[in-house]
């Protein structure tokens, strides 16, 4: 399983090395883009408008854009300062808290976490003191140059960290429009509705769902594998390149058809008829004056 971030996690005096682990992952079914013509994929530049041309990484810079059309650049070495600066490798358990107390919508993205060279003693203790205490911790971690909240829990034996949304990043439901306000429910309606309710409930088993569109993409896939209904990519080079290409063998094939004719222009500049057929010319032009 890949490592996708290494340090430490501590909790009062106890430190623990440890390493994230991504402990999800999207199974989405990825279709490229076809040329419907030639069936070559699909790329994609990125192209100044100002400049009407193609910029490469080097060339863009990275800003923010405080008004319309009005930006701070920011250069590489300042954010590489506040990254080196912010990005201290150590996890400190601020509070313990209820997991219940954390409304879901706060959770983005969940890790593995095990533990490093010599933390297993210091990691079954935090997992112990977790489970009997029936709280998680919070904390904050930098991950690819952003500082996260997160909370560290038990998950099937092993410590799970999830990353949480700071509440400035969750929306203010307030602003949800056309939601109705409390309303009259007649109550033979709502009876109805508990009991429909009460016939679905069941307890919770993850291995009862599955995603039906994605199973059902991969069986039209297979099935047109099998039936032969595939194509291949045309092997061809961008159109850019292929320009080049086709201007340079015009160029050689030019230049190999003057070499040929080369030889030939020579001879006639250095025949013997050559100065007879000036001399006939110009008699011809003293003649035609003269009548």
């Amino acid at each position: 399983m890949h490592t996708v971030w290494k340090g430490s996690i501590s909790f009062g005096l106890v430190n623990i090395p440890i390493k994230l682990h991504t402990a999800t992952e999207n199974k989405d079914i990825k279709l490229r883009q076809l040329h419907k013509e030639c069936h070559t994929p699909i790329s994609y530049q990125k192209i100044c408008p100002g400049c009407e041309k193609e910029v490469k990484n080097e060339d863009i810079v990275k800003a923010y854009e405080y008004a319309k059309n009005k930006f701070v650049v920011l250069d590489n070495e300042e954010l590489e300062k506040l990254k080196k600066e912010n990005e201290e490798k150590a996890v400190e358990i601020i509070d313990f808290v209820k997991l219940e107390e954390i409304d879901p919508i706060y959770f983005e993205k969940s890790y593995f976490i095990a533990p490093d060279s010599g933390g297993g003693k210091a990691y079954s203790l935090l997992r112990k003191a977790l489970v009997e205490s029936g709280k998680i911790g919070v904390a904050k971690i930098v991950i690819r140059s952003k500082e996260q909240l997160a909370i560290v829990r038990v998950y099937m034996d092993t410590l799970l960290m999830e990353t949480i949304h700071f509440p400035d990043e969750v929306r203010n439901v307030e602003e949800v429009p056309n939601v109705p306000q409390e309303q009259l429910v007649v109550q033979k309606e709502l009876d109805t509705a508990l009991m429909l309710v009460d016939q679905l409930t069941t307890t919770f088993d993850p291995e009862k769902y599955s995603d039906e569109y994605r199973t059902a993409l991969m069986d039209l896939i297979e099935e047109k594998k099998t039936g032969k209904q595939t194509i291949s990519a045309t092997e061809k080079q961008p159109a850019a390149a292929s320009n080049v290409t086709d201007l340079m063998s015009a160029l050689q094939a030019s230049l190999d058809k003057t070499k040929t004719k080369k030889p030939t222009t020579r001879k006639r500049k250095t025949a013997a008829t050559k100065p007879t057929t000036e001399k006939k010319s110009v008699k011809a032009t003293e003649t035609m004056k003269n009548a």
